[in-house]
């Protein structure tokens, strides 16, 4: 396995910090961010001084119920060829149910959630984790993901579920101590059981980020201070194996560079105690040796478990987006904890795709967006959504301020056709003025 070293989640609004920390050897860059034919100026010049740059994908959806999208691998593949990447990177998750397997309408979850540790489960993963290393030019790593909350019945630990995972695909793991933190006090899991089981053999690299706690559930925010639980965590993991990279993430509330390169120290830090701890080379973040490429034959889920999960996943899902009750044997308060999280990430993200929705709405935006977000899933994305969401108040009669409803008819006639209804200087012009309410 290649040797990774420390790195950094690159983003745009520290693109700048990034270039600048001392010993960064690699980057991570969420896939569905980028392009490939205009892929940003300072990734570019991070690449050109020798810095590894590795795409991180977050909507395949590899624990969902359907195969995986060919479009979706296609881009995957584009991206980690025009990046010249050595591996690229997914989640244990599911992102969307319903559709053919369930004949229910698509819905869509914005967010990672966590798959049912079952045989069934775990047959369809390993079948589209498969699907996936055959459509990728270089090696799949696959993450484990924070949950706020857990499916009865489950047949396997978190350990097992993984281990038979690496055993039947031969695929890399990306471990996430900090999620291991979130789902030790979510779900009462033992980080140190979990370590245990691995076959740390197959790690790939590490991720560390922050989070906070709020009425005894962590959320897994990636924007706030990695909490000493964490570091503790990674040093366990370092006290068993030299992880061939370790990478610390961070997707909002940026602080400064310096507080960035106090919080690199501390993972160098960590990771250099965890091998002296075990006796080892204190130099961190050694190489590994190969996890082995899986069972010959390509795995083939059983009959019917696609279905039975895709009934399961889209029962869960609909719960959580769409108002209808909350399947059997759920926890029904981390079940609104998770349902709340989702409505608020999609009013967050909505927000940054169509900046001028707020700007139109002011203050009334974020209540206006989570009572629609409610019983009105999301279907198609983000951008859609925006969408949807200004045609629905429109319906309704909102906002009450006619400017604002004549702004907000403005914007939403300007984006839903297939392209601006004018691409004229002074077009463009009047709409930037109506906008303002000027």
């Amino acid at each position: 396995m290649r040797r990774l070293g420390t790195g950094i989640g690159w983003r745009p609004e520290i693109a700048d910090a990034v270039e600048r920390l001392p010993g960064i050897d690699w980057v991570e860059v969420v896939a569905e961010n980028v392009c490939p034919g205009h892929l940003p100026e300072s990734l570019l010049r991070l690449r050109e001084r020798g810095v590894t740059v590795v795409p991180h994908g977050v909507s395949l959806g590899l624990g969902g119920a359907d195969r995986p999208d060919e479009a979706r691998l296609t881009a995957l593949a584009e991206r980690a060829e025009a990046l010249g990447s050595p591996l690229v990177t997914e989640h244990i998750a599911f992102v969307r149910a319903g559709g053919p397997l369930t004949a229910s309408p698509r819905l869509e979850a914005g967010h990672l959630l966590p798959v049912p540790r079952t045989r069934d489960a775990l047959d369809v993963l390993c079948e589209n984790v498969r699907i996936a290393q055959d459509a990728l030019p270089v090696p799949l790593a696959v993450e484990n993901i924070a949950a706020l909350f857990s499916w009865p019945g489950e047949e396997l630990t978190e350990g097992q579920f993984l281990s038979e995972l690496v055993e039947r695909t031969g695929v890399r793991l990306l471990i996430d101590v900090a999620n291991l933190h979130t789902n030790h006090v979510n779900r009462g899991e033992d980080p140190a059981e979990a370590l245990a089981a691995l076959p740390v053999e197959a790690i790939a690299y590490v991720h560390v980020a922050g989070g906070f706690e709020r009425d005894g559930v962590w959320h897994d925010s990636h924007a706030h201070p990695v909490p000493r639980p964490v570091y503790d965590i990674l040093t366990d993991l370092a006290a068993r194996t030299a992880p061939p990279g370790v990478l610390l993430e961070r997707d909002e509330n940026f602080p400064e560079p310096a507080e960035l390169e106090r919080e690199l120290t501390s993972i160098r830090d960590a990771v250099r105690t965890g091998r002296e701890r075990a006796g080892a080379d204190p130099a961190p973040l050694a190489a590994q040796g190969s996890a082995g490429g899986g069972d010959a034959a390509a795995p083939i889920a059983k009959p019917g478990a696609r279905e039975r999960l895709a009934v399961s996943q889209a029962a869960v899902l609909s719960s959580l987006v769409a108002g209808t009750p909350v399947p059997e044997g759920f926890d029904r308060v981390r079940m609104g904890v998770q349902a709340r999280a989702l409505a608020s990430k999609r009013a967050d993200v909505v927000a940054k795709v169509a900046p001028e929705l707020p700007v139109i709405l002011g203050e009334g935006y974020r209540a206006a967006f989570l009572d629609y977000a409610r019983t009105r899933p999301m279907t198609a994305g983000y951008r859609r959504d925006a969408l949807d969401f200004a045609a629905h108040l429109l319906d309704s009669g909102r906002p009450d301020n006619p400017a604002s409803r004549r702004r907000l008819r403005e914007w939403w006639l300007d984006r839903s056709g297939p392209a601006p209804r004018s691409g004229g200087r002074v077009a463009r012009t009047a709409r930037k003025v109506l906008l303002r309410g000027a």
